[in-house]
């Protein structure tokens, strides 16, 4: 009981929007004991996947020291904003583990949860970046060749990255800690309330800005993409960007299709809190499946930060083939003379499959 009434209290916009008798919900008790003692275990393992494969893929972008292409600048940003994403996730883990009682003080508050909501939007912009790359280089191919430079991406990715700073600043300013009365007046990292607005201001920020227009833009380079492909198929010498391009388009649906997959229910859930904060739905119920949603999806989306590596390997050909030639340069450097292919003759036929 003690742990739904905290979370309740946790919403304190939507707590705000209560009457003043209102009683507490306790139906999904056994729901919430589950999450405590499963969900933590289950993030800390997202977390080190995560942060491996991240760097991972990162070593292969970044170790060779040659200039990245234009696909690569957005893939390795990609990387290194799940990279950055799954850091933050150790905190959160402790934070359900210990009922939402916070134990690291008001500034990792602000900046553990900024930085995860400044990396929700620039995970999103720089999926939206690369569909666009993508679409300008398989469907606009000659266009592509004169207006695709790596200084365009490189400050696309900087744009990407000082937008979702500035949609993260209401997340640094308006979150603390605050003792919470069902806790025992332990601290808890709570969103402060700031006014009835802040509803429909977060919906619009988050909804609309962080996940339909993105996913608008989304659909519309890809579906372009798929259509200029399933089109100069079947017509002979035709090439939509050529094998390759081919290879990269397969890639970069996989991607959208893992990010949407896997950020869907949380948006979905965070649309139905917003319905519960302005009184659009209301009873037991809805609270209980909304608060209980929002953690689940919570740790859908989290999946997505260790998910992307595990595409590029299985999916990205040109992928696995720079990954293929990195670990050679390294094991040149470390194994004798001549003991290279004998050594490595299993491992190269995975990467060249």
């Amino acid at each position: 009981m003690a742990a739904r009434t905290a979370l309740e209290f946790l919403s304190l916009n939507r707590t705000q929007l209560s009457p003043p008798n209102a009683t507490s919900c306790d139906g999904a008790q056994e729901a919430w004991a589950v999450l405590h003692r499963v969900l933590p275990a289950f993030i800390i393992v997202i977390c080190i996947c995560g942060l491996l494969g991240n760097l991972f893929v990162l070593s292969v972008f970044l170790l060779p020291r040659r200039r990245l292409s234009v696909a690569e600048i957005y893939l390795a940003n990609l990387a290194a904003s799940d990279l950055v994403f799954v850091s933050g996730l150790p905190f959160w883990a402790e934070n359900i583990a210990n009922q939402f009682r916070w134990a690291f003080g008001g500034p990792l508050c602000r900046l553990v949860n900024g930085v995860i909501k400044a990396n929700l939007f620039v995970s999103i912009f720089l999926v939206v970046a690369i569909s666009r790359d993508r679409y300008r280089a398989l469907v606009h191919p000659v266009a592509s060749r004169r207006r695709r430079r790596r200084r365009w991406a490189q400050a696309t990715c900087l744009l990407v990255w000082t937008l979702g700073g500035v949609l993260s600043v209401p997340t640094f300013l308006l979150r603390a800690t605050a003792a919470v009365p069902p806790l025992n007046n332990s601290c808890a990292c709570v969103l402060l309330p700031s006014g009835a607005a802040w509803p429909w201001l977060r919906m619009v920020e988050l909804n609309v800005l962080g996940f339909l227009l993105p996913l608008a833009a989304i659909v519309f380079f890809n579906g372009h993409i798929l259509a200029s492909l399933r089109g100069r198929a079947g017509v002979p010498g035709a090439r939509a960007g050529g094998r390759t391009g081919r290879k990269a388009a397969v890639l970069i649906l996989a991607l959208v299709a893992a990010f949407l997959v896997c950020w869907a229910p949380y948006h979905f859930f965070a649309f139905l809190e917003f319905l519960y904060q302005v009184r659009a739905v209301r009873g037991c119920f809805w609270e209980d499946f909304i608060d209980l949603g929002l953690q689940y999806a919570n740790f859908f989306a989290f999946i997505n930060s260790c998910l992307n590596p595990v595409i590029y390997v299985f999916v990205g050909r040109l992928f696995r083939t720079k990954a293929w030639e990195l670990y050679q340069q390294c094991a040149a450097r470390s194994l004798p003379p001549g003991s290279l292919p004998h050594r490595t003759g299993v491992l190269q036929h995975f990467w060249q499959k």
